[in-house]
């Protein structure tokens, strides 16, 4: 039985801070930590030291290449891989070199990415810039080990190109307002603010041979075909329940991989659905769990395979079961480690953690559109809603004693209701148990849950920045519009009473503490005049709106062509991926649904000629009726796939209109393939298992 101490184990593929303090002098390693904590610059001889320390610290580990690791604008990863080796002046030897040029930047081809316009295919250049705030790390592969550099990805005029640069943006946005709050109740010290953040992962694995037999799952992440079966999680037997042994071998195998390269998973589980499970890390500052959950699911469809199974990160990968989703813990954090949503014993006396959480709501209900955007992606459309999964209606939940405490300060009168507690279990071996002031809400979008925000809205396969990016950056116009009016007060403490007042009164709509999943909420939300966007390509339109583009710019986290290039990007991606649905739904019909149908169909047939060639008496309307049903589900499917010919087929006369493409795609692709699904999984359920071609949700979710 091999065991790890977890201690030893731990970031021991990080040039971490207590490795730079090993080989780095004292005077460098202290300008770097300048750098790196108070954001001065990095002078050309420091960067020359790290670079020589990482590259020997890399060798001596076995690592032989180092690459610039970014994260482009089409939601993934990249890394172009580069040797240590160099040659001596003469020619003649090998020798290793890594400079401090090379550690700062690096020049990928920037016109192969998704950029919106930013770069045109013959303006191929773009630069990779070392982000010295995430640490360096080595990935392990079958080919051993290799030193990855977490860059940001501009273009040659500066534009933003990645995920990583907008979110640093708006980190130093949050910051700076932040501080200025801090000043106005008498904090002098404190220069920075970080975002602290946890990505608590939701996924599937399925068998890997299974996966193979299901086209759909190869090429687009989920089922577009599949009846559902008798038994999923009706029964509530598999949240929480006892790990699987291949689950539970997968799942130690990740988490050794995970605490190599400093992410410090922390819990895991069974989720809702069968085959669905759960990580959740421990929180760390915004860009470095950025960083670490881009990991993490690299890492899980990788060490997915070692176990035969396969990994799906797909936001509904089976129609009927719970999806998943990525629950965004976010608050914020001086250095000294004081939580600034935290409200303390007394919420009520707790002045500026008020002022904090006023922001937030006031932030949320300015820009809900944006909010709900920022989680936005084609999967999630299949998930938002029901199952566990919060609405598309953008609502706080904040729980009786802080709702209760922001209606006092509007009426002004106290009531002194009773919170927390004790929970008597009414057993007496059992301890009596500290209650919390407040009860969780799983259908909330947007929930306080003691001392930071959960954002449950956020897609499961894709990376936090976005909507991260989105919420410093209101968080941090909200602050300001307080800062700027509480610095012109001449009577602060009454100032302060009004401003809450005055926000309390404009803002209420947006908290909601009671059921997300109720059709009254729809009615209500409607009423207090909340948004209601239940698909991509209308919440896409947030990012573009002139208040949308006013804010950004204002902060400097993106310019309005910036704005503009990811709109058009994720109008475009939105349409390509339920266009590859599309021609994958109808390549699967054409090979596999309707042969095996007709083949089944003729079986029947065949069957009731041979009954009746006997001459016995023998009833066969069975057999008829049967083939009757199989017959007309086979018409009717024919009939809707010859629909779904000429929509594929229109989508693809769009060209360069990737608005009306778009539209055209929520409009009539999307409903037209659920009319497909429709016939295609009534036959399902009527055709004889051995004669179904691939693999059914049945053999899919329990065969891990």
């Amino acid at each position: 039985m091999s065991s790890c101490n977890i201690q030893d184990v731990f970031g021991c593929y990080v040039f971490s801070e207590e490795v730079m303090r090993e080989r780095l002098s004292k005077e460098t390693f202290t300008e770097l930590k300048n750098t790196i904590d108070k954001g001065m610059p990095l002078s050309a001889h420091v960067a020359e030291a790290v670079a020589e320390a990482m590259k020997n610290w890399a060798m001596e580990q076995g690592a032989t290449h180092y690459t610039h690791w970014f994260q482009p604008l089409n939601g993934y990863t990249a890394e172009k891989h580069d040797s240590f080796l160099s040659l001596s002046k003469d020619g003649t030897h090998a020798i290793t070199e890594f400079s401090g040029k090379s550690l700062i930047k690096g020049e990928p081809d920037a016109s192969s990415f998704p950029s919106g316009g930013l770069r045109a295919t013959f303006e191929a250049r773009g630069y990779t810039a070392w982000d010295c705030t995430s640490p360096a790390f080595l990935k392990e592969d079958s080919s051993g080990l290799t030193l990855c550099i977490p860059t940001a990805f501009c273009s040659y005029n500066g534009e933003a190109l990645d995920k990583k640069t907008p979110l640093l943006r708006s980190v130093e946005a949050i910051s700076a307002q932040a501080v200025r709050i801090l000043r106005l109740f008498g904090d002098e010290t404190t220069n920075r603010v970080s975002v602290s953040c946890g990505a608590e992962q939701e996924y599937f694995l399925i068998d890997k041979k299974m996966w193979k037999k299901r086209p759909d799952l190869v090429f687009t992440g989920r089922t577009l075909l599949g009846a559902k079966p008798p038994k999923t999680q009706e029964m509530d037997d598999h949240y929480f329940g006892t790990l699987k042994e291949r689950v539970s071998a997968f799942m130690k195998e990740l988490d050794l991989a995970l605490w190599k390269i400093g992410v410090p998973a922390k819990t895991k589980h069974n989720e809702a659905a069968p085959a669905q499970h759960e990580l959740a890390p421990i929180f760390e500052t915004v860009n470095i769990a950025c960083d670490h959950n881009q990991i993490t699911m690299e890492l899980m469809k990788k060490i997915a395979d070692h176990h035969d199974m396969v990994c799906l990160l797909h936001e509904k990968p089976f129609a009927g079961l719970n999806g998943s989703g990525k629950h965004n813990n976010w608050s914020l954090t001086t250095p000294d480690g004081v939580n600034l949503l935290n409200p303390g014993k007394t919420p009520r006396e707790n002045a500026q953690f008020l002022v904090f959480l006023c922001a937030v709501i006031s932030a949320i209900d300015d820009h809900p559109a944006l909010i709900r955007a920022s989680a936005a992606n084609a999967g999630n459309d299949y998930r938002l809603g029901a199952l566990e999964a919060p609405p598309a209606i953008i609502s706080i939940f904040l729980g009786d004693e802080l709702t209760a405490i922001l209606e006092e300060i509007e009426s002004g009168e106290e009531h002194h209701d009773h919170f927390g507690g004790v929970l008597d279990t009414g057993v007496s071996a059992l301890p009596n148990l500290p209650l919390d002031s407040t009860d969780r809400n799983r259908t909330s979008p947007f929930a306080f849950t003691g001392n930071k925000f959960e954002f449950r809205m956020v897609a499961s396969s894709a990376s936090i920045a976005g909507p991260n990016t989105v919420l410093n950056t209101i968080v941090a116009d909200s602050l300001c519009t307080i800062a700027d009016r509480l610095e012109q007060a001449k009577d602060f403490n009454k100032e302060l009473n009004a401003l809450l007042v005055d926000i309390i009164k404009k803002h209420k709509r947006i908290i909601f503490n009671g059921n997300g999943y109720g059709a009254e909420w729809i009615a209500e939300a409607k009423r207090r005049g909340l948004p209601n966007i239940n698909n991509s390509v209308d919440s896409y339109r947030a990012f573009i709106y002139p208040e949308s583009i006013a804010v950004f710019e204002k902060h400097h986290v993106y310019s309005e062509t910036e704005l503009r290039a990811r709109y058009e990007i994720k109008m475009e991606k939105y349409s390509k991926i339920v266009g590859i649905e599309a021609q994958t739904l109808l390549q699967m019909l054409h090979r596999f649904i309707v042969p095996a149908c007709m083949r089944f169909a003729d079986s029947v047939a065949q069957c009731i000629v041979n009954v009746k060639a006997t001459g016995l008496s023998c009833d066969t309307l069975a057999a008829e009726d049967l083939l009757r049903k199989v017959s007309g589900g086979i018409a009717a499917l024919h009939k809707t796939m010859k629909k779904l010919e000429k929509a594929i087929q229109k989508a693809e006369n769009f060209g360069d209109d990737y608005i009306a493409h778009a539209n055209f795609t929520r409009d009539s692709l999307i409903t037209i393939m659920g009319e497909v699904r429709k016939y295609a999984d009534e036959l399902e359920s009527i055709v004889a298992k051995e004669y179904w071609p691939i693999p059914t949700y049945s053999d899919l979710i329990y065969s891990v």
